[in-house]
């Protein structure tokens, strides 16, 4: 999704994003102009949730850095029996909170929380699913997605969205590489636990 220019011609996020499938399709959520955030394409999810299956009833989810939702509400969305949204900024998680309210995704647990922190100190083993789209040239991805490899479940998944020249190297053990996509300025890449 493109970014609209700001002052100064710095982009800035759209207004609102719309989830794509599922229970809340076609729900609007919106997106504060706040420093860093960056909505996941429209047809980066389509992608990403083509990649996991429709269905994702059973799966506990977890939104590392959560920013507008779309990634945590569009798993809802699709039958997550739980989704845990971690987003360090106040507002934004009042914002966050307001649309698991509006939505009734009773499955949704909204938390304000440094992501890596959060990740180290918790249980292993929790999710099939980690949701990562830190914040572009901040230096998160790498410690991210090896905070995360930990939490997997059994084959779980883990989903790391980030700039299109970021590489991850080396890879963390315990993960392989399932696909990757290109979108513009963003790599979208689906790692899985491996045995």
């Amino acid at each position: 999704m493109k970014a609209r220019a700001g002052a100064g011609g710095a982009p800035r996020p759209p207004g609102e994003v719309r989830l794509i499938g599922g229970r809340f399709k076609r729900s609007k959520l919106p997106v504060p102009d706040a420093p860093g955030l960056r909505p996941t394409p429209d047809r980066v999810r389509e992608t990403l949730f083509n990649w996991l299956g429709q269905d994702l009833s059973g799966w506990r989810v977890l939104d590392a850095f959560a920013g507008s939702g779309a990634l945590g509400f569009e798993a809802a969305s699709r039958g997550a029996a739980a989704v845990t949204l971690l987003e360090h900024d106040a507002r934004l998680v009042a914002g966050l909170a307001a649309v698991r309210q509006r939505l009734g995704a009773e499955a949704v647990t909204v938390l304000r929380a440094e992501a890596l922190g959060w990740m180290a100190r918790a249980p292993r083993a929790g999710f099939e699913l980690v949701l990562l789209d830190p914040p572009f040239g901040a230096g998160l991805a790498a410690p991210a997605l090896a905070a995360a490899a930990p939490l997997l479940a059994g084959h779980g998944f883990v989903y790391l969205e980030t700039a299109a020249g970021d590489a991850i190297d080396p890879l963390p053990a315990g993960l392989e590489p399932l696909r990757e996509l290109r979108a513009g300025a963003v790599l979208a890449r689906l790692f899985r636990r491996t045995a």
